[in-house]
């Protein structure tokens, strides 16, 4: 992750920005996909017009910003931009520090080398808000929680990743976008609030 010039994004009046902690099951898109009985973006009662900036699987929670401001795209979401999100992911069995090693170097995802990643492992089990459907714990096997950092948004590419040194992702919670972090934006799963312009220029930083 390489340090580049920042030029600071200013709001424009007017716009709407704002920071939803995605719940479990939850779709990232507003119209329901047909027989699915999965959420929607459409019950929390967002302002008009706004989208989300990227997504979060079904099956991952965690930080999402929604705006009607299309400038958002291009500066979050371009790959030559190399923004980092970072993760909490709970895996299988307890990473050893090879295994964090190939994560950071990149590994191989069906022909596709991940960029550098920041991965660290967590010493003691963060304080996450439950989880509407607990985790699928098999006996014996403990679990460990994985924070990684990466630049870019492979589809469920953390999943993947952490798959591909033998330690499947069990939870996945985007707890950061740049330096706005999750937590301090207090925050419960389903709740959702408009950003400061401060706030809104630390999704920018890192």
């Amino acid at each position: 992750m390489t340090g580049r010039l920042r030029v600071k994004f200013v709001p424009q009046n007017g716009r709407s920005y704002l920071a939803f902690y995605k719940p479990f099951d939850v779709l990232c898109q507003f119209t329901p996909e047909p027989g699915s009985d999965k959420g929607t973006l459409a019950q929390f009662g967002f302002p008009k017009d706004v989208y989300p900036i990227g997504r979060l699987d079904a099956d991952s929670e965690g930080l999402l910003l929604l705006s009607d401001d299309p400038r958002l795209n291009s500066r979050l979401l371009d790959p030559k931009n190399e923004h980092p999100r970072t993760y909490l992911a709970q895996v299988e069995n307890i990473p050893s520090a090879p295994a964090i090693e190939k994560l950071e170097a990149g590994v191989d995802i069906k022909g596709h080398w991940t960029l550098p990643a920041k991965v660290s492992l967590v010493k003691e089990a963060p304080p996450l808000p439950e989880r509407s459907k607990p985790i699928r714990f098999r006996q014996n096997i403990p679990t460990a929680f994985l924070k990684v950092t990466i630049t870019e948004g492979k589809n469920r590419q953390v999943r993947r990743m952490t798959a591909a040194v033998g330690h499947p992702t069990l939870r996945l919670v985007r707890v950061a976008i740049g330096n706005l972090d999750l937590a301090s934006l207090q925050i419960q799963p389903g709740q959702w609030r408009s950003l400061t312009p401060e706030e809104l220029d630390l999704a920018f930083q890192w």
